[in-house]
């Protein structure tokens, strides 16, 4: 598939239609994918980051139709914050899993507690969903219907959407990145354990935040799983040495990535440190912090 144009609607199916939002970077790729499901009574699920040029694009594409819901993935800057200035020009509800910080572990509240905030995208702290959505709700349209999916491990609160065989899968499962992890709000516990349940969904296609359609997502999940073990025994093998720092940490196991990244990827480590400390693989000195030292138990 080419490369989407920001603002111009594209039919993915005959139901589902594609709106690139203009917001490129290297964590979001080409921009955020807002997708419109339905024909006469829509809903557009994840609006995007909040610009003008986008709301306009979304309300064109929607023209013809009624929006009726709005549905948000995730609270990250660049799914969220238009939501609300949609709705107030359409008076859709906005469907979500909850507050930003809804669906945290013990482990990630109390690191969010000592002060430790996301990275990566940025979070949406004012997103407010009219209506809250858990596991196993069913989302109906005049001629659609969505279930919902709590897919925590991106962000604590991400849910994906389901409609026969394709599943609109936010930040969790894309074709051109993996899912960056950055605790407190990635857990890569959760994200593991949500791979494993995506995988036995019997979904043909993956609709995903950023990029193109997934058409093999099994496949694709089996790498993002079989990626995130490799990672892990990386990381054991870079304490195998001697107690490391997250950015030595880094370091070593991303040399071959650019140091602009570096950042991120020291998230992803860190978001890697925290499992193994809970599954007692790994202590942390004084305890579970960024600047905290590690070493293998």
């Amino acid at each position: 598939m080419t490369t989407p144009k920001p603002g111009i609607a594209e039919i993915i199916s005959p139901d589902v239609r594609r709106v690139l939002a203009p917001n490129p970077g290297p964590m979001t790729h080409w921009g955020t994918n807002s997708y419109i499901l339905g024909k006469d009574h829509v809903a557009v699920i994840d609006p995007g980051p909040d610009l003008p040029a986008h709301l306009e694009a979304l309300l064109k594409a929607t023209q013809n139709a009624k929006i009726t819901h709005i549905l948000v993935t995730h609270a990250h800057a660049d799914h969220s914050p238009l939501a609300r200035i949609l709705s107030d020009k359409t008076d859709a509800p906005i469907y979500g899993f909850g507050a930003p910080t809804a669906g945290r572990s013990a482990t990630m509240q109390n690191l969010a507690k000592t002060g430790l905030a996301g990275g990566g995208e940025g979070v949406d702290l004012d997103f407010v969903p009219d209506q809250t959505v858990v596991e196993g709700d069913i989302i109906e349209g005049s001629d659609w219907q969505l279930g919902v999916l709590h897919t925590p491990g991106h962000f604590a609160g991400h849910l994906a959407f389901q409609t026969g065989n394709v599943v609109f899968s936010g930040d969790h499962v894309m074709d051109w990145s993996s899912s960056l992890v950055s605790p407190p709000d990635g857990d890569l516990g959760a994200f593991m354990r949500t791979s494993e349940r995506l995988k036995n969904l019997g979904a043909n296609v993956f609709l995903p935040g950023h990029g193109n359609p997934i058409d093999t997502p099994t496949d694709r999940l089996d790498w993002l799983i079989q990626h995130r073990k490799s990672r892990e025994t990386s990381i054991l093998a870079a304490l195998d040495r001697t107690p490391q720092s997250i950015p030595d940490i880094t370091a070593t196991v991303y040399r071959d990535t650019p140091l602009e990244l570096h950042g991120a990827a020291a998230r992803n480590v860190f978001a890697h440190l925290i499992d193994l400390v809970e599954r007692n693989l790994v202590i942390a000195t004084p305890d579970l912090g960024l600047t905290s030292q590690y070493a293998r138990t």
